[in-house]
């Protein structure tokens, strides 16, 4: 795994080349500058991401945010789910960039404590949090389909995540004209994560991943460097929450943390995956 700095979250990496992976005509501004300070047109950016991703290999995670708000500019967005370890990522990404949008989607069955969790985190880091939800309010879509997630159903779940969460997040990107999306996936939390890189393209926008090769001791040691809170969730049980009825404690015959959400039944809720069967053999021909 390479090495991460855990101790200095400003640390300045030398990603600068001679040879850059991006393809337009776009000059990238010096490192800690605000991204809300720059150009915003960054749609017609076309990034080489094999040379890229061979460019970050090696690079720490404030490296590659610092990368992302350089290239990205005022495009570059983050997502939150103000889960269990969601303070690391919005701790790391804030202090490179204080303003940068940070998208919540709020599907209305949080547990009572992920909105305490949030409303403590929002103020003690000052985030510029958007908070998206639904059209369709929780009562209407039970009255018109049932309480979607008590189904023993994947594709009655997969539409009560359309309707919950994948609506209200792509609507959030292109309100926000975003053309970048930081997101704290790690490559050992899913299947399909496993398969992504750094710098990735979802549903025609470039996606960051800047803890992807991180593990649970390096989220611990980043939360205690930084005296940082963790979902109170934690301390019952659980190593990833959602929605109240959809989350479950950790158990000893799970094979994965993620086994303790969706009933099992699944570990994405679609925000992370292709949004198109085109995008999705795009992406399974790739080396992604």
């Amino acid at each position: 795994m390479p090495q991460l700095n855990l101790i200095d979250p400003n640390v300045n990496g030398n990603l600068k080349s001679t040879s850059s992976p991006v393809t337009d005509d776009h000059t990238q501004p010096q490192q800690h500058r605000d991204h809300r300070d720059q150009p915003s047109d960054h749609s017609s950016l076309r990034i080489d991401l094999n040379a890229v991703n061979q460019q970050l290999a090696n690079a720490d995670a404030t490296t590659v945010v610092e990368w992302a708000a350089d290239v990205f500019g005022e495009g570059l967005v983050m997502s939150t789910s103000f889960g269990i370890q969601a303070a690391v990522m919005l701790h790391l990404v804030t202090n490179v960039v204080p303003n940068i949008p940070i998208i919540w989607v709020d599907t209305g069955y949080l547990p009572t404590e992920t909105y305490i969790f949030a409303e403590q985190l929002t103020e003690r880091l000052n985030l510029n949090l958007k908070v998206y939800q639904s059209p369709m309010s929780p009562a209407r879509m039970e009255a018109l389909h049932g309480r979607l997630w008590e189904k023993n159903d994947v594709d009655a779940l997969n539409y009560y995540d359309k309707i919950r969460k994948v609506e209200p997040m792509q609507r959030a990107l292109k309100e926000l004209k975003a053309t970048a999306w930081l997101a704290g996936l790690r490559a050992d939390q899913t299947h399909h994560r496993k398969t992504l890189r750094q710098v990735t393209q979802q549903s025609g926008r470039y996606k960051v991943h800047p803890i992807l090769s991180w593990n649970s001791r390096d989220i611990y040691q980043y939360l205690t460097t930084y005296n940082l809170p963790y979902h109170p969730y934690f301390d019952l049980g659980y190593t990833t929450v959602g929605d109240w009825h959809s989350s479950r404690p950790l158990m000893a015959t799970d094979e994965n943390e993620r086994d303790t959400r969706f009933r099992g039944l699944k570990q994405e809720c679609g925000l992370h995956l292709p949004q198109t069967e085109e995008e999705a053999k795009s992406l399974d021909s790739s080396s992604l």
